[in-house]
């Protein structure tokens, strides 16, 4: 109800109940130009089935992005909803700022025993930035406290179009200026390598040797450049030139972690083990905002000392380790030991690779990038004002599948539960709404 008027005779009028209008009316959506957004009808999704959601209206959708990379089991997975709900019976949240609880604690050991080997610490927040904040300011603060002339290394190294999160500091080792070049001054300096480039990191950390902190990189693939992927063997190089040169390494595995390169952590594919690792999105399956950084026991053991030595990691949410999203985690981390779900998805990604063959012969496709179940279309140079990527998602919407482009990028990145007639269904309808999308005569042909 809204007042009108003073005193104590006060009116009230009723709020409109439309939730497009209410959106329309007060919802600011995160990367949406508003002024564009209010001219559509929005999407109302009420609720989750598998691999569908399914809207205010019952149409249902294939969830073809993972609810922005993070479902892995699929909606309403009974596991992880029993879970969830035993949990909210004992407690919802407990602070862990000089308490613990055993969710928080059994989590931690499971993390520590499927992640790459030497991390043995785990340090909680609630979102992918948040994790790669943490890993930053761990980093930066460990050299201080070793002294000497560690303590002159105090800046990063990051790739060229990375994409960490949208926090100050992730965003200062951020490489993609559309999202960060307008928050510049505000930022601190980074140092930026080619991607996939191992003589041009060697070049960069040869020139800034006593003042580098660490490198950060995304494994494999930097998912928000449009799904560029790295060669074989870069990322060990990036571990060999870390040791190398004493610089710590920093994998953010947010996006690639949880089955999406195809094992349960990108790093493992080439063997490598960082000294400090980020997680999120598919940590809890999907069902609850959580994350991690995890670290060896050598950077946690350079943060113990007296009280007064003020060694201390001074950094903490209000929802660290929420005993919820901790329920959900572990829920999800049972699935995928239950449903073999690492083993289920190679033939999937196998399926998956053989049905963009034919994507990208398409004459409206520049080029398809692909690792395990994340997927990339490139639909090559268009006019940015065409919006041809927002204009494949309503395609695709129309024809019910919901996907979300990165610039002309269509990406795919579905739930690691889908089956092989949905993962079919999927591409088929993307490929048809490519094809809708370029035909409409606003568009101009793929750029030589």
């Amino acid at each position: 109800m809204v007042a009108a008027g003073g005193g104590t005779n006060v009116a009230y009028y009723p709020m409109p109940t439309d939730p497009a209008q209410l959106d329309r009316d007060h919802v600011w959506h995160p990367f949406t130009q508003q002024q564009a957004w209010v001219e559509e009808e929005p999407l109302m999704i009420e609720r989750g089935e598998g691999s569908y959601l399914i809207d205010a209206e019952g149409r249902r959708y294939i969830d073809g992005v993972s609810s922005l990379w993070c479902t892995v089991h699929g909606h309403r997975h009974t596991g992880i909803d029993a879970a969830v709900g035993e949990q909210l019976g004992k407690v919802a949240h407990s602070t862990m700022l000089g308490l613990s609880h055993p969710g928080a604690t059994a989590l931690a050991a499971r993390l520590v025993e499927i992640a790459p080997p030497g991390l043995s610490r785990v340090f909680y927040s609630e979102s992918g930035s948040t994790a790669v904040e943490i890993a930053l300011k761990m980093a930066f603060q460990f050299q201080q406290q070793r002294g000497g002339q560690h303590a002159r290394r105090t800046s990063f190294v990051h790739l060229r179009e990375s994409y960490h999160g949208d926090t100050i500091g992730s965003v200062s080792v951020g490489g993609i200026d559309l999202f960060h070049s307008a928050y510049r001054p505000l930022l601190f300096d980074a140092h930026a390598a080619e991607p996939g480039d191992a003589a041009d990191l060697e070049r960069v950390l040869s020139m800034h040797e006593e003042e580098i902190a660490a490198v950060i990189v995304e494994p494999l693939v930097q998912g928000a450049a449009g799904m560029l992927l790295h060669p074989p063997g870069y990322l060990r190089a990036v571990r060999e030139l870390c040791d190398r040169f004493g610089m710590l390494l920093i994998c953010d595995e947010v996006a690639t972690g949880f089955g999406r390169t195809g094992t349960m952590f990108a790093c493992e594919q080439e063997g490598v083990a960082p000294d400090l690792l980020c997680l999120a999105k598919g940590l809890t399956g999907g069902y609850l905002p959580l994350a991690a950084t995890l670290a060896t026991e050598r950077i946690y053991e350079g943060f113990l000392g007296a009280y007064a030595e003020w060694r201390t990691f001074f950094h903490g949410h209000t929802y660290t380790g929420n005993p919820l999203a901790c329920a959900a985690a572990l829920a999800n981390l049972d699935a995928f030991e239950q449903e073999r779900t690492i083993e289920r998805l190679q033939p999937k990604i196998a399926l998956l690779e053989e049905l963009l063959g034919g994507v990208e012969t398409m004459p409206e496709v520049a080029e398809v990038r692909q690792r395990g179940f994340m997927v990339g279309i490139d639909l090559g140079e268009h006019d940015p004002a065409l919006r041809l990527g927002h204009r494949v998602t309503l395609e695709a919407r129309r024809r019910g599948a919901i996907v979300r482009p990165l610039g002309d990028v269509a990406i795919l990145m579905p739930p690691l539960s889908i089956s092989e007639a949905e993962l079919r269904e999927l591409v088929a309808i993307v490929s048809d709404s490519i094809q809708a999308a370029v035909a409409d005569p606003r568009v101009l042909p793929l750029a030589a």
